[in-house]
């Protein structure tokens, strides 16, 4: 079975990276205990602090699309409302 990669491009709003950086490192332990998630990686850019990566990895596109319904996520989009600049998702497969 091919898992599903996702590549998330989070910008925030500079008067806001603290908080939401804060709440996106909540989301982290969460993630990692539900059922197909096999990676769930924050990254920061070393030259923008306002733009966060998230690298994942979900066993199937069904167990992903059940992540982003999940309390947690749920409440991390209402919580960081108004704070992000853009949100970019990238569903992707791996090649090698």
């Amino acid at each position: 079975m091919t898992n599903l990669t996702i590549v998330a491009s989070i910008n925030v709003k500079q008067d806001k990276i603290d908080f939401v950086k804060d709440e996106m490192i909540k989301l982290i332990g969460k993630t990692l205990l539900e059922e197909g998630c096999v990676q769930y990686r924050l990254h920061q850019d070393n030259n923008n602090p306002a733009h966060f990566l998230f690298y994942e990895c979900w066993e199937s596109r069904e167990l992903w699309q059940i992540h982003r319904e999940n309390t947690h996520m749920v409440a991390y989009r209402a919580v960081v409302e108004g704070a992000i600049e853009s949100f970019d998702v990238s569903e992707m497969t791996e090649l090698s």
